[in-house]
């Protein structure tokens, strides 16, 4: 394996952290919104997201394995349907270059990185912040979270 490691909190304003090449650490971070305009059509979201994953890729891969959270309920149906949305549009990318998904439990990496399954989300940005990173929103902080877990020795 020579690639990166992809971590993703998928929503329509995504999170992302991408670990270095020899999975050590964090290479970088950030968040992204697909929130649509004025007039755009429902697709518009999805396809802007597959634009920002070909540029991650280029400018950070090769990726090993895109490992996002793996979210189980929903507060609404318009989040689910979103959620699903960027999820198999996530899944399709990743198989259309051979990149295997993992998806990982939100209490399983809060309890690993915060130390409770049922962490909210001030809580995981004061937990990355201790770590010494400095996220600029919640959904960046749960993909930091969600990359720590899975560089450590708690994944494996």
């Amino acid at each position: 394996m020579t690639g990166a490691i992809l971590a993703l909190d998928l929503a329509t304003t995504l999170g992302w952290s991408v670990s270095t090449f020899d999975k050590k650490s964090i290479f970088g971070s950030g968040s992204v919104s697909f929130a649509l305009r004025r007039n755009e059509d429902g697709g518009v979201r999805y396809l802007k997201c597959l634009r920002f994953l070909n540029g991650l890729g280029d400018d950070c891969g090769p990726f090993d394995e895109i490992v996002y959270e793996d979210v189980r309920r929903h507060a609404g149906t318009t989040s689910a349907h979103v959620y699903g949305g960027f999820k198999g549009h996530m899944q399709s990318w990743a198989a259309s270059k051979d990149i295997p998904c993992t998806p990982v439990g939100v209490g399983v990496w809060k309890k690993s990185v915060i130390g409770r399954g049922n962490a909210l989300k001030p809580d995981v940005i004061k937990a990355v912040q201790r770590l010494g990173y400095d996220p600029i929103d919640d959904n960046e902080a749960d993909a930091i979270a969600l990359l720590l877990y899975r560089l450590s020795d708690e994944f494996r």
